[in-house]
């Protein structure tokens, strides 16, 4: 009987081990102790979350995350195809890291242009290929790991938050509701500092 006992827990064990090993690590900057944690609701072809890259974020990043004052958070929100896809190659390494992410974004204008999906799709392989990121676009958006991922970030988003635009800005788990700039966003996080 102990040793019946002794193949579960090892069975047990490793299956933990193993669904530990395959979690999808969420792309986060900052201070993981920070007192203020931001979390950002974004599809990659939405032009105000490209917006918020170029106009908001340098600025969050300089006065908050890298002081440690803060994390962010890029939480997934695909409003469609292209977007889903772009958001696999952006969690593709499962590294935590915003590189490729940031990327898509400044370059989203290039690879946007299209008519049907299957253009947007070449846009995006020909852009991520003249890149040194190390990703096999065909390997990653055919990752159904990735896609469960951020298709539950925007079930979440949805019930959770009752997220229905992009970006959205939830500051310690309420929504951020006025107007999406650096002057709004620095006056909310200071007051919970």
């Amino acid at each position: 009987m102990k040793l019946k006992n002794l193949f579960f827990l090892i069975i047990f064990f490793i299956c933990n081990n193993s669904i530990a090993d395959n979690k999808i690590i969420p792309i986060i900057e900052g201070n993981a102790n920070a007192k203020v944690k931001i979390l950002v609701y974004e599809s990659l072809t939405c032009s105000h979350c490209a917006n918020f890259h170029k106009d908001v974020y340098p600025q969050l990043k300089e006065e908050f995350l890298d002081k440690g004052l803060a994390s962010i958070e890029f939480r997934n929100f695909p409003l469609d195809i292209a977007a889903l896809n772009a958001s696999k190659l952006a969690h593709c390494k499962n590294d935590g890291k915003s590189k490729i992410l940031h990327f898509l974004y400044l370059k989203q204008k290039e690879w946007i242009e299209g008519n049907t999906i299957e253009e947007l799709n070449s846009n995006l392989k020909e852009i991520i290929k003249d890149q040194n990121f190390g990703l096999d676009y065909e390997k990653c958006v055919a990752d159904k790991k990735v896609e469960d991922h951020i298709l539950e970030d925007r079930i979440e988003g949805a019930k959770k938050f009752e997220i229905n635009a992009t970006p959205t800005i939830i500051i310690n788990d309420k929504k951020f509701e006025k107007t999406l700039n650096f002057k709004n966003l620095k006056k909310a996080i200071e007051k919970l500092i």
